[in-house]
């Protein structure tokens, strides 16, 4: 049947174009990807991450390893490891300094975890990293410049709502 606001099932219902379920899948797989990118090192659940997608947790779960080859849990893990490289690379901090700032709580899960996805330690892969890296950020700049800033009202305000 065909609406005035175009094609409609049998109960007047109105019809969506072929492939928008995909879509609106993907878009909100990729909010539950993004959301996990931006807050990594903060306590997260499979809850926090399907709100952010407005997905049940159970139906995110599906949907995102269809889309990504992965669970959210993993790539949460995955990415707070990436995450402790870099920073294993190039900050003057301990190994259990690192680990709690990507997020983990547990220095012997975030070590063994790291091992399995790199290959080595976490203290034998900063060794190895500063023999041959660029000097080292100060521990002291990575804290106190590793975390965005909140937002405050007078800097989201416009510099000339500011100065009047």
């Amino acid at each position: 049947m065909t609406g005035a606001a175009g094609p409609t099932t049998l109960d007047g219902a109105a019809r969506r174009p072929a492939g928008s379920a995909a879509v609106e899948t993907l878009v909100a797989v990729r909010r539950a990807r993004d959301f996990i990118d931006r807050n990594y090192a903060d306590p997260l659940d499979l809850a926090d991450i399907a709100g952010a997608a407005g997905y049940s947790r159970y139906h995110l779960v599906r949907a995102f390893k269809a889309a990504y080859g992965e669970t959210p849990g993993r790539y949460l893990q995955r990415r707070r490891v990436e995450r402790a490289q870099e920073l294993l690379r190039v900050a003057d901090l301990n190994v259990t300094e690192i680990c709690h700032l990507v997020g983990f709580t547990s220095l012997g899960s975030f070590s063994s975890l790291f091992s399995e996805l790199v290959g080595v330690s976490p203290s034998q892969f900063q060794r190895e990293a500063h023999a041959s890296g660029p000097r080292l950020i100060p521990g002291c700049y990575i804290l106190m410049w590793g975390r965005p800033r909140p937002k405050t009202a007078t800097t989201e305000k416009p510099a000339a709502a500011r100065t009047s």
